[in-house]
């Protein structure tokens, strides 16, 4: 015991020496996670508050083209402008020079094809019931010119086409009902039919999915926080790798065979130092988002209620971190190996990961591929918490997968360290 003690003291000295490598693993990442969250709240901001800039070209000469941009201006989702003066080109034009993201270009004869369009469907409605002797003729649609930005992406635009759609699918429903009543020989349509039609019936609730009945409501803070924490608990590999290295190298490995400390001794104390590492690094990213996010305008970080389970996925991959890097020590030859290897593979296994951008978007062989980066699993321990507030049930297949990697890691570490004859 004294040995290991002696020992995990000589290693605290170490890392404090190390002022690069406790920049990578401290200063770095708070600030990386600072700058992305702030990234990423701004744009969820910008997407979920603001309106849509279109610039509406109505050229119509009947009452439906101002009825269309009366709804969109209405709905909340655009900033409708509209200039009756310009033409298609026009239009083009002054999208093209940022004068807004979207624009719709409506015809002079928007309202004659929509009213033409609705008569003859519920002519042939009546038809097929057999009200009335005419048949529905063939008219041509009217159609829309849609104006967008190159920037936006397409289904954005779809999303934007849908929304133009709906309220055009409710104002021919209108006309057709009119129509209906017309062929009837009805005047006019009752006000109570109308106001039903105008309505939505079906009311649409929104919440986040949760395997419990506590909600947790996403955002950056809540997505970034754990990500980015845990892409800095793996780059200590880039100091506990270095250090293997460099004490192999040196010959200090040797002189432990010789002496009455064990070698097992020292790599205990490695891990046991660098392990309160990665859990202090926990303990200062996770507080930050706590308590200083809120003071600058961002959203806080809020703990899960399984906060054992927290401390638990925390333990599993701080260990599967260190895991990693004494493999990487034991494998890489040289410091310079060491360095690169590891924080190349870091990057690459986090993007696999899922830490810039989220697994369910990639294609279905990345996805696959993403099970083989820890960090996937290590993410994915703290999103069941943080995100879906997850019990232990769901935790165990994480847990599960974390603890083989770190075995895995270990096992390879001792296997080469055997090789070398080291141990």
């Amino acid at each position: 015991m004294y040995r290991l003690l002696a020992s995990i003291k000589k290693e605290l000295l170490i890392l404090i020496n190390d002022k690069v490598g406790l920049a990578l693993m401290f200063v770095l990442p708070l600030l990386l996670v600072f700058i992305i969250t702030i990234i990423q709240d701004s744009a969820f901001k910008i997407v979920n508050n603001n309106q849509i800039s279109m610039l509406v070209a109505n050229h119509d000469k009947g009452e439906l083209g101002n009825e269309l941009t009366k709804r969109l201006s209405h709905s909340g989702m655009f900033d409708v402008t509209e200039n009756k003066a310009i033409d298609s080109l026009g239009l083009k034009e002054r999208i093209a020079k940022n004068d807004a993201l979207t624009g719709i270009y409506i015809a002079e004869d928007f309202t004659a094809r929509l009213s033409e369009l609705s008569a003859s469907i519920s002519t042939q409605m009546l038809s097929d019931f057999g009200i009335g002797e005419g048949e529905g003729r063939e008219v041509s649609n009217p159609s829309i010119l849609f104006v967008h930005d190159p920037v936006l992406q397409e289904r954005y635009c779809q999303s934007i086409i849908g929304m133009v759609h709906a309220h055009i699918g409710s104002m021919e429903s209108e006309r057709m009902i009119t129509s209906i009543y017309a062929e009837m020989g009805l005047d006019e349509v009752p006000e109570m039919i109308k106001s039903k039609i105008g309505k939505n019936h079906v009311t649409i609730d929104k919440m986040p999915a949760s395997v419990n009945k506590k909600m947790v409501t996403p955002n950056a803070t809540q997505h970034n926080v754990p990500a980015w924490t845990v892409f800095a608990m793996f780059f200590m590999v880039v100091s506990l790798g270095t250090n293997i290295v460099k004490e192999r190298n040196s010959g200090s490995f040797l002189r432990i065979k010789t002496m009455p400390s064990s070698f097992t001794v020292v790599l205990m104390s490695k891990q046991a130092v660098y392990m309160a590492v990665g859990i202090v690094q926990v303990l200062l990213i996770f507080s930050m988002g706590a308590w200083v996010f809120p003071h600058i305008q961002l959203p806080e970080l809020y703990l899960p209620a399984n906060l054992l389970g927290m401390m638990l996925v925390t333990l599993l991959s701080t260990l599967t971190a260190v895991s990693y890097s004494l493999m990487i020590g034991a494998i890489a030859k040289t410091q310079e190996q060491a360095n690169g290897i590891g924080a190349i593979s870091i990057i690459i296994l986090a993007a696999l990961g899922g830490v810039w951008v989220p697994t369910f978007v990639m294609p279905e062989f990345m996805q696959l591929l993403s099970e083989l980066s820890p960090l996937h699993w290590c993410i994915e321990g703290f999103y069941i918490l943080f995100l879906k507030n997850g019990n232990w049930a769901d935790l165990s297949r994480v847990m599960t997968i974390l603890i083989s990697f770190s075995l895995t890691f270990q096992l390879l570490t001792y296997l080469k360290f055997r090789i070398d004859k080291i141990i």
